[in-house]
């Protein structure tokens, strides 16, 4: 037989009830605000703008990756590039002088972006047609190039940032999560939606968290913290909201 709880939050007098409301809605807040931190925190940890499993990777495990660019120049794209430019061009992005030496009028012809003109700008351009046109990936303006002529070497965070902050949200998530299950669990709602609730939110927190230390090794892994945290963040706010909704309920008075 489905269990109930003897004492449900419904059961509670008006002011113990929009107390609960009032911390249930300030943990999800928290939980919003979190997340919108992470965004922030995170979202240039791949050196590129916007949040994606590459800051994930970044973060736990490293990434080390060429330019865009530099790759395609050095698997011979495009075909009909001369040797001597194809060179010229993996030597200023190999440099350290990427942005300065662009469109240095001192280099003439051999400047980057006269060699880029004359020799991609046909497929790699935002008014490109044609069978070999490429306008999604445009090379016209500096501000186009630089995005893809960037070599990312970024280090993982180090092992003592990672365990202080395992330390930090292992134990305050658990115990904040506790307690969202436990107000769950007394709730008026069928049981067995709370119960699948409570385990998903459970196993999101953990596969999250330990997920941390196994994409240091495996990078395979960040797609675990990004599938973890996900599953916690929804179980926990429909939990939340499941609480919310049975605090504002009218008292059963059919139970004795």
């Amino acid at each position: 037989m489905t269990q109930t709880p003897p004492h449900r939050l419904r059961d509670l007098d008006p002011l113990p009830r929009l107390g609960l409301v009032c911390i249930v809605l300030t943990l999800l807040g928290g939980t919003l605000a979190a997340g919108t931190h992470l965004y922030l925190h995170q979202q240039n940890r791949d050196e590129r703008p916007g949040l994606s499993i590459d800051d994930i990777k970044a973060h736990y495990h490293g990434i080390s990756s060429p330019a865009p660019l530099l790759e395609a120049l050095k698997n011979g794209h495009p075909e009909t590039l001369d040797a001597g430019d194809r060179q010229t061009l993996i030597d200023w992005l190999e440099g350290d002088r990427v942005s300065a030496d662009y469109d240095n009028l001192d280099l003439g012809d051999a400047a980057p972006s006269e060699i880029i003109a004359d020799n991609c700008l046909a497929c790699h351009s935002r008014s490109s047609t044609g069978e070999n046109a490429a306008p999604a990936v445009p090379l016209d303006y500096f501000d186009d190039v630089e995005p893809l002529s960037i070599s990312r070497d970024i280090r993982p965070v180090s092992v003592e940032i990672l365990a202080a902050s395992t330390h930090t949200h292992a134990l305050a998530l658990s115990a904040l999560t506790l307690i969202l299950c436990w107000l769950g669990l007394h709730t008026s709602w069928p049981r067995p939606i709370v119960g699948v609730l409570v385990a998903l939110t459970g196993l999101g927190l953990l596969t999250d968290i330990a997920s941390w230390w196994l994409t240091r090794e495996w990078i395979g892994f960040a797609w675990a913290i990004a599938i973890g945290g996900g599953i916690f963040d929804t179980g926990a706010a429909l939990l939340g909201l499941l609480v919310i909704a049975d605090l504002l309920m009218p008292r059963d008075t059919t139970r004795s």
